[in-house]
């Protein structure tokens, strides 16, 4: 099987995270249960059908956001928005094609991930080899260790603190309510260092540009207008997507901040 399979990937993903919401506890899940009739007398009245059906929508609405939390989904696209704003180009390239973009990098990267997932939770799961709680906590694992992996020390121990949760004997067994945000406070911060750096050479031609324009006497003339086409051909000629897709994808392979065992 090749290591990254879009489908496999993204089924895999998805079936976590109906895990995550549905799985977390067999009370919850009863809760969830939809049932349209034609049970056992007493099962349930119309209008609480009508509420679980409600709820379900609402889980599957909440799904694709919650695949983004637990990813490396918010790093790369603040970094690309960052890119964009740097160079000067609001509307181009379109946010439907940043927005890919991150999603396959992002898919790219969280490849063994969600591979790791489906072998190890929804693979069994299929077959009847294990049940639905089981299936969620062997599922969440490779998404806890790689959210682990990138979290900072200070950003978990925040949560942690504010939610008054006791440090557990191992860092995996850390409770998901507590890594996510934490995880992605982290990857914000990550984010904003690259986007910094980003700017620096975009400013540099900036300032240039300007001063160029004005010891020309060209203050009416917007110094923008002037510098955006050298900077696009800068960004052209040290090759930007070459260098900034393949500094996403290594930033994601350093050393773990955290201990996973």
């Amino acid at each position: 099987m090749p290591l990254f399979n879009p489908k496999l990937c993204l089924l895999a993903g998805l079936t976590i995270l109906a895990g995550l919401i549905l799985g977390s506890s067999p009370a919850l899940a009863q809760a969830f249960t939809v049932d349209l009739g034609g049970g056992e007398e007493g099962s349930g009245t119309v209008s609480g059908r009508v509420i679980q059906l409600v709820l379900l929508l609402t889980v599957l609405s909440l799904a694709p956001s919650i695949l983004i939390m637990m990813t490396s989904f918010t790093r790369i696209v603040v970094v690309l928005s960052f890119l964009r704003t740097a160079i000067g180009i609001q509307q181009t390239p379109p946010n439907t094609v940043m927005v890919s973009l991150a999603m396959f990098l992002t898919f790219f990267i969280m490849a063994p991930t969600f591979e790791s997932a489906y072998n190890n939770a929804l693979k069994p799961m299929i077959n009847e080899e294990i049940d639905e709680v089981t299936a969620f906590e062997r599922g969440i694992t490779p998404f806890k260790e790689f959210m682990l992996k990138h979290v900072r020390e200070q950003d978990l121990q925040l949560f942690m603190d504010l939610s008054k949760t006791e440090p557990p004997e191992q860092v995996i067994d850390t409770p998901i309510q507590v890594i996510v945000p934490a995880f992605m406070i982290s990857e914000l911060k990550r984010a904003f260092e690259i986007g910094f750096m980003l700017f620096l050479p975009f400013l540099i031609i900036d300032m240039v540009t300007a001063s160029i324009l004005m010891s020309m006497g060209m203050m009416m003339l917007p110094p923008v207008t002037i510098s955006l086409p050298f900077k696009i051909v800068f960004f052209v000629l040290v090759d930007g997507w070459y260098l900034i897709c393949g500094s996403l994808i290594q930033s994601f392979d350093g050393t773990p901040v955290l201990p996973t065992g």
